[in-house]
């Protein structure tokens, strides 16, 4: 029986495989015309079961491809590499230059070959060493111009990273035109992967649960194929299965897995944290230019992308999560401090609802009393960390989950793609609601946000949204900027306004 691939490139008769179609297509019409080009994406893209698939397609148009791997060749001599080089080279096309010591002599017999048609394909390029990478790209290149004449009709260079900007020089064949593009899967390749499993098995995922699995990874293959395997793993008894597995292994996900993935993502993003709290907690927009280093870095490591108005929005929902929680200033003690001040029976009415108007009311009064300093964090220099707009939203978060504790009730994440959303789900005694705190930004971001959670909660099936904005107290508001209950689209949405010193805080 086959299962859910989460390391290395798939096995199709051993994993539940999608086939690129399109892509795949691309990849044989780009070798057709002897193109040499690149592919690059974050790991876990299946960049490594997509050149496989492709090597199949064209070894039946009468093509021999060459494939290999030079991850871990970084420090490794000349003479180490050139070794494996040329054993590979022999595997695949039977001609022996393992007795030869020099890079470039050994791409000059290759281009002695006429009557052949081959592919080559470089995976983890990066890895090369740089002392003769620049040997091996210009090597390429060379036999690039001369390509209609020798066997080298492709070669395809692989990487974690923008190799573009590593091999692009006027004379390079690997230009910004020679790239192609592998993205994450689609809904309905997210769907065709479960179906896979649903028809060998005969376990079923609901479609909610389906939805949710694309919905958190945005299709990462990786996530993907993670997300499933711990669902049938753990439940294996189990169909269909819902949300409420789905639920566990979520949260599984974001409090306990140990991610490597996400582990390069947090040390990227801490390099430039002061950029991705910006986009985790204010609604600036910021437009995509990969020539800025911060958004080079973080895009090329997986977290950030374009979006379709030109600006960086973050790619996958799960990352977002996790940097949320990675962020938070847990050490501060605040929470104690909050729960030592909440008697449960206070904050219900006497229908044994929750009475939002003191719960609001209770959070202006501890945030009078104590401010927001305690939650930006500081280096060992002394320099914060943070940016003060975090401090706000980490602030409530705070107080909102010691009030959830203490009234025996649940609370998860729902974060979305865009930026300035990352909405809490409360649930206490049944009564479920939606609460998105943010900073204001202006009257017009104000009443689109009020419409977006509405429209947000709809989605969910909620009747109760709660929008707390923090509005600094040295900016005069027009009419529209208040607090109070309106009814937009059937669904009840709750404002709130939390002032506070911009200056002092």
């Amino acid at each position: 029986m086959r299962e859910f691939n989460t390391s290395g490139p798939n096995i199709p008769d051993r994993h539940y495989t999608i086939e690129r179609r399109p892509q795949i297509a691309e990849g044989l019409r780009m070798v057709e015309q002897e193109r040499y080009f690149t592919i690059w994406a974050p790991r876990q893209t299946g960049k490594s079961t997509y050149f496989r698939q492709l090597a199949v397609y064209l070894e039946a148009r009468g093509y021999e491809v060459a494939q290999m791997n030079f991850e871990n060749y970084r420090v490794a001599s000349l003479n180490a590499f050139l070794y494996a080089f040329t054993k590979h080279i022999f595997e695949a096309w039977g001609i022996d230059l393992r007795q030869e010591t020099d890079l470039v002599l050994v791409f000059e017999r290759l281009s002695e070959v006429r009557d052949k048609k081959w592919v080559l394909i470089v995976d983890e390029v990066e890895g090369i060493n740089a002392e003769y990478f620049g040997i091996f790209l210009h090597s390429i290149r060379n036999l690039y111009h001369s390509r209609q004449r020798h066997a080298l009709k492709s070669v395809i260079l692989v990487g974690v990273t923008n190799i573009l900007g590593v091999v692009s020089d006027n004379a390079s064949p690997f230009n910004i035109a020679d790239n192609l593009e592998l993205p994450y899967f689609t809904e309905a390749e997210v769907f065709e992967l479960l179906g896979q499993h649903e028809l060998e098995t005969g376990q079923r995922f609901d479609e909610a649960v389906k939805r949710a699995i694309y919905r958190i990874t945005a299709g990462q293959p990786g996530l993907v194929n993670g997300f499933a395997r711990q669902l049938v793993t753990r439940y294996s008894d189990v169909s269909p299965l819902a949300m409420e597995q789905y639920l566990v292994v979520e949260d599984w996900y974001l409090t306990e897995a140990i991610d490597k993935n996400f582990e390069n993502i947090l040390n990227k993003a801490k390099e430039e944290r002061a950029f991705v709290e910006r986009l985790l907690f204010t609604e600036d927009k910021i437009p995509f230019d990969i020539d800025r280093p911060a958004i080079k870095l973080l895009h090329t490591n997986g977290l950030i992308r374009k979006d379709e108005d030109g600006n960086v929005t973050f790619w996958v929902p799960f990352y977002k999560k996790r940097l949320y929680k990675a962020f938070y200033p847990y050490t501060n003690g605040e929470k104690k401090v909050i729960a030592s001040t909440i008697s449960a029976p206070e904050y219900f009415h006497a229908d044994g609802t929750l009475n939002l108007d003191k719960v609001i009311a209770h959070y202006k009064a501890y945030v009078k009393r104590r401010g927001f300093h305690v939650f930006r964090e500081k280096d060992e220099k002394g320099q914060y960390r943070s940016i003060p707009e975090a401090a706000l939203i980490y602030s409530f978060e705070t107080y909102i989950h010691a009030l959830v504790e203490e009234l025996k009730g649940k609370l998860y994440r729902e974060a979305h793609t865009g930026l300035g959303r990352s909405d809490l789900i409360v649930n206490i005694r049944g009564q479920e609601l939606v609460v998105e705190a943010k900073v204001y930004y202006s009257p017009g971001r104000f009443v689109e946000g009020k419409e977006q959670l509405a429209y947000y909660c709809r989605s969910l099936g909620q009747r109760v949204g709660v929008y707390l904005v923090f509005c600094p107290n040295n900016v005069r508001y027009p009419d529209s900027v208040k607090e109070g209950v309106e009814v937009i689209e059937g669904v009840e949405i709750r404002t709130y306004l939390v002032e506070y010193d911009e200056e002092k805080w």
